[in-house]
């Protein structure tokens, strides 16, 4: 940034000509530059290990309750018990010991539970591998934690959903299967200032990790590793949830890395490094006439490769609501299908979806710094809806290439405006007054993270 040098064409302004447009731009874009959320200059969490104040703990081993840990005898009730005893004990360490195997069927952990409670995973927590036998009263969960009020989860362990079974169940995969929802590995529902870092999430049913209807949660280090054609194995996905922030995550999985959907707001996502998979995603939202309303997100510092998308909103046709006030900054891409797309004609569906003319608004959205190689022509693809565009979309420092061939930007019912360097043009999108256009004065050096910055290690 400090190498540009923009020139603002205020003339409409001082002449009183579409003043009103311009002013509005830009204030708009003081907004976005001055977007903040809670926790938006934190640095990575640094949590006290328990083994550093043991004596002030109470040790709750798993394997004093039963846990056999082989990875075939069923551990689910000795955790239940031993939960049952670390929730009710103040300064309490739920413990999972390393070099162990548990065998946990689908199990809700429930609070509220007493002060200072940690949950400390070294060994593997890991699902049963067979749909038939998987407990029909939750078909959609596998560890579920509720009602948890400053709780911290850490450690070096892993939970293994072993996923095989059902995605080879999943329509995606054989179209002759009946589309039904598979559990989600690991739960965070109606919670409060929970902190989350360093635990590994892979081969989850569906769903890795779900943060729903929680405030103040906050997650670092986290790992999430799932094949890239395991369908429906969203990394982190956001939900009701307010003040979630994402730090140094690696996710690499056969769906949305990220996904942030309604009713969500303050979300800020740090160093992150996503693939394979479909990107970092907001939506999908509106689905079956529903409102979907997100606000203020955050990325800054991403690392992209081999996705099928890069930064992307999608709504369905026919919905309600809006995504607003949202800045992706400092955003690398190495063989991404669709770098920056904003796609209000989203159909997730084995059958084709109905035309409809009301869309969730989408507006105030910043792209800035974003560099790197489109595996296709439309590195940014803005198609929205012709009765509810795409407003106030700005772009600032926009570098996306293709190895083989030149690279465009698509437009549909989009507009905004940029400044600093652009590529490829985005002369459809474009404001309804010329004046609100801000062009460079020279050349522009744009910024690329280092590869020793960012160097993403496959999942």
């Amino acid at each position: 940034m400090d190498k540009i040098v923009v020139l603002v064409s205020f003339v409409g302004l001082l002449l009183g000509t579409a003043g009103s447009n311009l002013s509005d731009d830009v204030v708009v874009l003081g907004e976005l530059e001055s977007l903040e959320i809670e926790g938006d200059d934190v640095e990575l969490f640094d949590y006290p290990s328990w083994t550093s104040e043991r004596g002030s703990k109470v040790l709750v081993n798993v394997d004093g309750f039963g846990a056999v840990g082989d990875g075939v005898s069923d551990d689910t009730q000795a955790f239940v018990n031993a939960w049952k005893q670390a929730c009710s004990t103040p300064k309490s360490v739920f413990l999972v010991p390393k070099r162990r195997r548990y065998l946990v069927n689908a199990t809700r952990f429930k609070g509220p539970c007493a002060d200072n409670l940690i949950i400390q995973i070294e060994g593997t927590i890991v699902a049963p591998d067979e749909p038939k036998n998987w407990d029909p009263k939750n078909p959609r969960i596998w560890l579920n934690f509720f009602n948890l009020t400053g709780v911290v989860f850490q450690g070096g362990g892993v939970i293994d959903g072993s996923g095989n079974k059902w995605w080879a169940a999943s329509c995606k995969k054989n179209k002759s299967n009946p589309c039904k929802g598979a559990p989600t590995a690991l739960t965070i529902d109606s919670s409060l200032a929970v902190k989350v870092k360093g635990l590994t999430i892979q081969n989850s049913q569906q769903m890795h990790f779900v943060v729903s209807r929680s405030d103040s949660v906050r997650l670092s280090d986290v790992q999430i590793s799932a094949p890239g054609d395991s369908p429906n194995t969203d990394g982190i996905h956001i939900t009701e949830s307010t003040n979630v922030v994402l730090q140094n995550c690696k996710i690499g999985t056969g769906d949305d890395c990220i996904s942030i959907v309604n009713a969500s707001s303050n979300i800020k996502m740090k160093t992150i490094y996503c693939g394979p998979g479909h990107g970092i995603s907001i939506g999908s939202l509106g689905k079956d006439n529903s409102t979907g309303i997100v606000t203020n997100v955050v990325l800054d510092t991403a690392f992209l490769k081999d996705t099928t998308n890069g930064l992307r909103i999608k709504t369905w046709q026919g919905g309600s609501g809006s995504v607003q006030s949202i800045r992706y900054q400092n955003v690398r891409m190495e063989n991404v299908s669709y770098p920056i797309i904003i796609d209000q004609f989203y159909c997730d569906s084995p059958t084709t979806c109905q035309n409809q003319t009301s869309a969730v608004e989408i507006s105030q959205i910043l792209y800035r710094n974003i560099s790197g190689m489109s595996k296709s022509e439309n590195a940014m693809k803005f198609a929205c809806s012709d009765t509810v565009p795409c407003k106030r979309i700005v772009l600032n420092n926009i570098n996306l290439e293709k190895e083989d061939g030149t690279v465009e930007t698509y437009c549909n019912s989009a507009t905004g405006f940029g400044y600093g360097y652009v590529w490829p043009s985005a002369e459809c999108l474009t404001s309804s007054d010329k004046d609100l256009i801000i062009k460079p004065t020279q050349e522009v050096e744009l910024a690329k993270p280092s590869p020793e910055n960012l160097l993403h290690s496959e999942l």
